[in-house]
């Protein structure tokens, strides 16, 4: 007879090499990376117009649940975007992706796009065996933007981002793009706000990890390098870290303030409310009825309406409302440094000044550019205009990439809420001041217009379904990356 201990013991090595259960990880923590532009002031008009589209506005599963993931992330062209590499099909190609809390689609470049230029890295579906691509009436999807187009097949494939991987998510294959629309080594973009605003009518792969109970916690966190103040252009850097399913703690001291969305807003866009924007030391309230925010990874800039960006920059002493194709944009003497905080119902937020100095520009007595007298600097918020587009929780500002690099950014999903937090001391992010620079421009990006479908957007036969209601204008759009790199590339 065998003694159960000499079966403990021959059993041993076959407990030992089985799957133990797996302890929380830490965050996963998503490194971003960015890319330079020669002369990115000039392009300035262009990208404040494609923004104001992206948004409707006019003038007049490998991962176990609990994991989270700290996935670090490139900064594009001195802050203007910001990236991760994401993994599609099989065997995975890896393609570097704008990581974008102003829109929910993933959409990418492929080796059928007859528009593409040299310098964009393609998915090539013949290569990935999980590859499948919707036939038939409905399987093409084109948006139209006021800066250019893109045309593709609604597809699905296997998606892997920071350690998750949905083996059935769904995407735009693009095959069209205007030219020039994207380029420089970025290769599309992942969306990252919430299932209700997907163009393809289809849950955004962040949410999908969510829904399989695959994160920690239900939320994501940002961290974004500055690289505005540098003189140099940077063409991509370190740009900082996403965390999914969790919060990086070494990023940020203090507590996490988080103000749930507001009240009658359906969750769509990551929306917070203004209540208080502070310039030069004076307050100004915002109404209710114009603070409604989105808070947009995708976007380099902060929008705000006509009357309050009036008053941000009278406040500002020497500063000017710009003219012609800069108009909506103010420029100030570059020897000022300009102080904005922004107040969501909670603590008051400061931006750095740097953040706030988006490059010089040489402008005539008359406001206009014209290359001749006076040297001014532009600055980081701008005019959106009074119309806020169509739809309810339809934003009235546009808070981008100017005051998120100010504070560790956190998107909760449930209560649907989005948090703030003090960035640990010795950040690059923390602190900062513009100086006195008047030197080259910074480059900008922005997520394009809000898109209009002309295809059938639903769902073929054999692909996954979206909740999205095609009738809801703004939450129809897909964000497309404008990297407006390189002069900024969009022709409007």
């Amino acid at each position: 007879m065998i003694s159960l201990p000499i079966v403990a013991l021959a059993l041993l090595p076959y407990a030992l090499a089985a799957p133990q259960p797996e302890a929380y990880a830490d965050p996963i923590h998503v490194p971003i990376v960015r890319r330079s532009n020669p002369d990115r002031v000039a392009n300035l008009p262009k990208a404040v117009e494609a923004l104001k589209k992206k948004y409707g506005f006019t003038q007049g599963n490998t991962k176990r649940a609990g994991n989270t993931a700290s996935v670090p992330i490139t900064d594009e062209q001195n802050d203007s975007s910001y990236s991760g590499v994401v993994s599609i099909g099989t065997p995975p190609q890896n393609l570097n992706l704008v990581l974008d809390t102003g829109s929910s689609d993933l959409w990418v470049a492929t080796s059928s796009c007859t528009t593409c230029t040299s310098d964009i890295p393609l998915f090539n579906p013949t290569k990935s065996s999980t590859y499948k691509a919707a036939t038939g009436s409905g399987s093409t999807l084109e948006i139209d933007y006021g800066s250019g187009s893109v045309q593709g097949v609604i597809s699905e494939d296997t998606v892997s981002f920071g350690g998750f991987t949905i083996p059935t998510q769904e995407l735009l294959g693009v095959t069209t793009t205007t030219t020039g629309l994207i380029n420089d080594g970025l290769s599309g973009i992942m969306g990252l706000g919430f299932a209700s605003i997907s163009a393809l009518q289809t849950t955004p792969f962040w949410e999908a990890i969510y829904n399989a109970n695959m994160f920690s916690q239900p939320l994501f966190g940002f961290y974004l390098e500055r690289y505005v103040n540098q003189p140099q252009q940077i063409n991509t850097a370190p740009g900082g870290t996403l965390t999914l399913g969790g919060t990086n703690t070494s990023l940020y001291t203090g507590q996490i303030e988080f103000i749930n969305m507001p009240s009658g807003t359906t969750p769509s866009y990551w929306l917070q409310q203004v209540s208080t924007v502070t310039v030069q030391g004076k307050s100004i309230s915002v109404a209710t009825n114009s603070g409604l925010a989105a808070i947009d990874t995708g976007t380099t800039l902060i929008g705000a309406p006509t009357s309050i960006v009036q008053s941000i920059w009278s406040n500002v002493p020497g500063s000017m409302e710009l003219t012609g194709e800069y108009q909506g944009l103010y420029a100030f003497p570059c020897s000022t440094d300009v102080s904005v905080s922004l107040n969501f119902g909670g603590t008051t937020w400061p931006i750095s000044s740097a953040d706030m100095n988006l490059g010089s520009i040489s402008i005539s007595s008359a406001g206009g550019s014209t290359g001749a007298s006076t040297q001014m600097c532009v600055g980081g918020i701008f005019d959106i205009g009074n119309s806020v587009g169509s739809g309810q929780g339809a934003p009235a500002w546009i808070v981008g990439d100017t005051f998120l690099k100010n504070v560790y950014s956190v998107y909760q999903a449930n209560p649907p809420a989005v948090g703030f937090a003090q960035l640990a001391s010795g950040l690059s992010s923390s602190g900062g001041s513009s100086g006195s620079s008047s030197g080259s421009p910074v480059g900008f990006s922005n997520s394009a217009g809000i898109p209009v479908p002309t295809g059938t957007s639903g769902s073929p036969s054999g692909l996954g379904t979206g909740a999205a209601s095609p009738s809801t204008s703004i939450s129809m759009a897909l964000t497309l990356l404008t990297t407006l790199f390189a002069g900024f590339f969009f022709a409007l």
